[in-house]
């Protein structure tokens, strides 16, 4: 057999295995989150939409997912900064469709904290979200993704390795979700594989002014911002088409990093 069909094969394994794989996306009922789940779920997956206040969104989102395809999505309430409710997600997103296949973390917290007023408070929130939660989730799904040969898959972010201005703790705690991405793609081989997508500027926080979008397109090669579909693009081919991918982080940032 020639490494062509041998290719030809693996994809056809991959497509033919999809119908039945499901994919917990945290912090899913909006914005990109929401995005993820649609792009996940029309490439075949079974989805569970995790949510921690935004019920409504979480429940149209599953309705208009099951409108499309019945019994193919649930929704999820956890609260990360409940240490038992972390555990108690991976049992009910195992319990769900009696399988987990793709774990994506996704949930983060992001706001500025300049050291001089930063919290205790703001600390919990911002690492507890970033770094905690999705450690201790991986670890209660860790049995089930290798039963299954799954992966999961980190959201960090450019500035994990160049820190932005008055947002140490923010940056800390994605920081800490790159390095855990390296050491669990050692740790939980051979049976699953952990990689990471670093975004640059994709979808601009709410409340981002006017003057700080044009700093950050002038200092981006391709001159403009990502979109949505390119986050996308880089989940889909690492969820569905890099089984000998792990320990990654790939960036997606239209070269933003280059300019540092």
């Amino acid at each position: 057999m020639s490494p062509a069909d041998d290719a030809n094969d693996l994809t056809d394994d991959l497509a033919n295995d999809l119908p039945d794989k499901v994919a917990l996306v945290t912090g899913s009922a909006k914005r990109v989150g929401a995005s993820l789940v649609r792009a996940l779920h029309a490439r075949g997956f079974r989805v569970i939409v995790h949510y921690r206040s935004a019920a409504a969104e979480a429940r149209t989102l599953v309705d208009e997912l099951n409108a499309a395809r019945p019994d193919s999505a649930k929704a999820c309430c956890a609260d990360f900064m409940q240490n038992d409710e972390v555990e108690k997600l991976a049992e009910e997103s195992v319990a769900c469709f009696g399988r987990v296949d793709l774990l994506v973390h996704n949930a983060s917290a992001f706001f500025p904290t300049p050291v001089a007023e930063a919290t205790e408070t703001q600390w919990e929130e911002l690492m507890t979200s970033n770094a905690k939660a999705p450690l201790f989730l991986s670890k209660a799904l860790a049995g089930e993704l290798a039963r299954r040969k799954g992966c999961i898959i980190n959201l960090v972010d450019i500035y994990a390795e160049r820190p932005m201005r008055n947002y140490s703790i923010y940056c800390m705690a994605k920081s800490a979700l790159r390095s855990m991405t390296l050491s669990l793609a050692r740790e939980l081989a051979p049976d699953v594989r952990v990689n990471a997508i670093a975004p640059g500027a994709i979808l601009w926080p709410e409340n981002e002014n006017l003057a700080r979008q044009e700093k950050v397109l002038a200092q981006t090669p391709l001159e403009r911002a990502g979109s949505v579909e390119d986050l996308i693009g880089a989940l889909l081919f690492l969820a569905c088409e890099a089984p000998f991918i792990t320990g990654q982080i790939l960036t997606v940032d239209g070269g933003r990093s280059l300019s540092w």
